[in-house]
């Protein structure tokens, strides 16, 4: 229940596809069909079509040559896999099985990326948003924040670069 408030339905699908080559679940059959859908529907950019008929054959072979070793089910997480590939060459003759795993393993670091961008924003919404600009807004509040997180980029546009623009966009009757 606590994964559902904090996830949404494609986040908890691509979790549940993802479980599949999790060395923990060696006791449940494998589901090679979930991997496939998995490449399709989540990391269409990183396959091509070749790349999936071969990932099949794959997996394949990897249901019979691999997960039934003693070796594999000594395993206990998808980073233990990751590793234990490399050691046994496994990286070599599974490649694609190991660009999934490794697409996987990545899943963490872009949630944690995400979790960080949004307490920043709210930090910055701290900043910009003091008692004085309390009720400003939240247009202006907006383009604030876009300032303020694009700052980079807002020191190198000078003043002469702002009144030109501003000259540009409507006559006035009063030259600036």
């Amino acid at each position: 229940m606590e994964l559902d408030h904090r996830f949404n339905d494609s986040s908890m699908e691509l979790l549940h596809l993802s479980s599949t080559l999790d060395p923990k679940n060696s006791n449940e059959p494998f589901r090679s069909g979930d991997v496939c859908q998995l490449v399709e529907k989540f990391y269409p950019e990183d396959f091509n079509e070749t790349e999936k008929n071969l990932l099949k054959m794959q997996l394949q072979r990897y249901e019979a040559n691999v997960i039934q070793r003693e070796d594999y089910k000594q395993l206990i997480s998808i980073s233990e896999l990751y590793q234990s590939s490399i050691k046994t060459r496994r990286a070599t003759n599974f490649y694609l099985i190991y660009r999934v795993v490794s697409l996987i393993l990545t899943l963490p670091v872009s949630i944690a990326v995400s979790t960080a961008t949004t307490e920043r924003s709210f930090s910055a919404m701290n900043l910009v948003k003091t008692r004085l600009q309390n009720k400003k807004e939240d247009e202006f509040l907006n383009e604030s924040l876009i300032l303020y997180f694009e700052r980079e980029f807002v020191e190198k546009i000078t003043l002469e670069t702002i009144v030109q623009d501003f000259k540009n966009v409507k006559d006035r009757r009063i030259p600036l």
